[in-house]
């Protein structure tokens, strides 16, 4: 079982349309609540159907939340089946800015779940793995999707320029715009923008919002721009988190940083 007996409570906690939003006083208190929150949804899923299915999001804002899900005990992880939802075009799953090696550090190797289905960046035909990583996607259906925000206001890749809330497809491949890939630099994944892969495979933001329960996690200062844009802006692709708000199953979980620059 989860100890949730100190799961920290939010500072406040609000409605914008559709989704609900909780601000927590601390990056430490966020992380622990998402951490607990998602070990009981998978936990319930686990209990209701004997198995469970999840969607991880990579990045920086990510990997405090992750350490404390890995390490919290209480799921039977032997019974989840984990997905990303990103990854560079053309470089080695080795390569240290890879999605799939974040994964196997981060998550893979400590909780061993029973399967973890990888998006592959060295695809001879890019598009056919879009097409079968879509069939992994559909062939169950997904419980939860733990996403974060861009500095863009992008959703996975789903970059303002190629973000399309009634995608076709699930997984595609993009061009990748300079605001995210100045992104990477700045978080220390690349050394410069022109060593930022041009193109990247994304699950788009209908596949993301498929999943029964969407929980966003967004701390720290570099996401109040794109945070207020998100949730005081028009809902509209120039900032594709804004969805959020038309989307009744998510929950968006931020830090006094990341909503400092709300005008409520």
């Amino acid at each position: 079982m989860i100890n949730s007996t100190a799961v920290p409570v939010p500072a406040r906690t609000f409605q914008v349309d559709q989704l609900s939003v909780e601000v927590f006083s601390t990056i430490g208190e966020l992380s622990t609540s998402m951490a607990v929150r998602v070990g009981e949804l998978l936990s319930e899923a686990i209990r209701r159907q004997g198995s469970a299915a999840a969607i991880l999001a990579t990045g920086n804002s990510q990997i405090r939340f992750l350490k404390e899900l890995t390490a919290m005990g209480g799921v039977d992880w032997s019974r989840v089946t984990l997905f990303h939802m990103d990854e560079y075009l053309g470089i080695s799953g080795n390569h240290p800015a890879s999605f799939r090696r974040y994964m196997r550090e981060k998550v893979e190797s400590l909780v061993k779940p029973g399967a973890f289905h990888y998006l592959d960046g060295e695809a001879l035909e890019p598009l056919d793995e879009c097409d079968r990583y879509t069939r992994l996607l559909q062939d169950q259906m997904i419980d939860l999707c733990c996403l974060g925000v861009g500095e863009n206001g992008h959703l996975a890749f789903n970059d303002p320029p190629v973000a399309r809330f009634d995608d076709p497809h699930w997984v595609k491949l993009v061009k990748l715009d300079d605001d995210c890939k100045m992104q990477q630099v700045k978080e220390g994944h690349f050394s410069s923008l022109e060593t930022v892969p041009p193109y990247a495979l994304t699950l788009t933001i209908p596949a993301l919002r498929s999943a029964r329960k969407l929980l966003c996690l967004a701390p720290e200062f570099r996401k109040a721009k794109p945070i207020a844009a998100a949730l005081e802006g028009p809902v509209s692709t120039a900032c594709p988190a804004s969805i959020l708000r038309e989307t009744p199953h998510a929950t968006l979980l931020l830090d006094l940083d990341s909503s400092s620059r709300l005008s409520r």
